[in-house]
């Protein structure tokens, strides 16, 4: 995509809309101007409480609405096995990339653009599993993900599970007080930012300045002002943006799919080299105990440690072969994405 609108010249904008938000524009310049010192690290959480999508033991008719070949596109036009059509492909991986991708995308994004990364982490190892839940579900519900990029630490967080010995009733997990967003770890407190804004923290927890934003409600139209302009710089979310953002969700899924089941020493030497993904490590812990789960009868599955060559856009070294099998799905005739545009 990003080829294609270099070589026509074409206004191509992403739909990660949070490029839009004025709080995590605002934030973005304050933390790359060293207002609040050096970065130490970054933890990205996704904690909702989503429901089992149900279990079904044969193919389920599609829609008469739906053009199922159309619907499919490049995807496999393979049997429905799932109750409800729309929107639980997110869960099946000839379809969607499970929650990591779906709503992950959104503040994986956001961390490019808070710290001004120019790229994509280089270094990731992932564990989790399809938790709790009998269905027709392929992607995990907890899924964690400790990167590195130039150094900098950054654990990825994405739950579906609810927790309820410690918050009760269908609330799903929190992190520091929060279900959702991004934490900047500086060394005298942090910045939280989720949809629609956040705060700076001293190390105490103590709010000591407020950032207001709106989600990105103006995205559409910076896309219509860019189409007036002619400019794709004038884009807050230009098509390449969107490519590097959706490349770390992409990361965080190869890796856990090229794994094998783990025990918990395991996960926890794999996850060692940075305190906060062991702490997330051990709430996970606790929220599968709270949903009765038996690690012995469904462990864990851990991805191994895996290396990404920027400039290939592929992974290297040790176990590289296991991970390249899943960077490129189906591309079913005639909706074949080519090599070269």
């Amino acid at each position: 995509m990003v080829e294609a609108a270099r070589k026509y010249n074409r206004i191509v904008q992403a739909g990660t809309q949070h490029r839009s938000c004025p709080a995590v524009q605002e934030a973005a310049r304050d933390i790359q101007s060293g207002k609040y010192g050096k970065v130490q690290w970054v933890h990205c959480s996704v904690l909702h409480a989503r429901a089992t999508i149900g279990k079904v033991t044969e193919p389920q008719p599609v829609p008469a609405s739906v053009d199922y070949n159309l619907w499919a596109g490049p995807a496999p036009m393979g049997p429905v096995m799932r109750k409800s059509f729309h929107y639980d492909w997110h869960w099946q991986w000839s379809w969607g990339d499970g929650e990591m991708a779906n709503w992950g995308i959104h503040y994986l994004d956001d961390v490019r653009h808070l710290l001004g990364w120019t790229d994509v982490p280089t270094k990731v190892v992932a564990a989790g599993n399809r938790f709790a839940w009998d269905d027709n579900g392929e992607t995990p519900n907890v899924h964690f993900a400790l990167m590195d990029y130039d150094g900098l630490p950054l654990v990825v967080d994405i739950r579906n599970l609810v927790d309820p010995k410690r918050r009760g009733g269908n609330a799903g997990a929190l992190y520091r007080g929060f279900n959702v967003g991004n934490h900047i770890q500086f060394e005298e407190g942090y910045i939280h930012l989720s949809r629609g804004g956040g705060g700076a923290y001293d190390k105490d927890g103590k709010r000591i300045y407020q950032y207001k934003g709106d989600g990105g409600a103006g995205h559409a139209q910076n896309f219509i002002n860019a189409l007036r302009s002619g400019r794709r710089e004038d884009l807050a979310a230009e098509i390449e943006v969107g490519h590097l953002g959706t490349t770390i969700c992409h990361q965080a899924n190869v890796a856990w799919r090229a794994g094998k089941e783990a025990s918990v020493d395991q996960v926890r030497e794999s996850m060692r080299s940075h305190e906060d993904a062991v702490d997330t490590l051990y709430a996970i812990l606790k929220q599968l105990d709270g949903n009765d789960v038996s690690l012995l009868k469904k462990p864990f599955v851990l991805g191994p440690a895996l290396t990404y060559d920027r400039k290939t856009e592929r992974f290297v070294g040790d176990s590289a072969d296991a991970a390249n099998t899943y960077l490129r799905c189906s591309h079913r005739e005639p909706f074949v994405i080519r090599d070269a545009v």
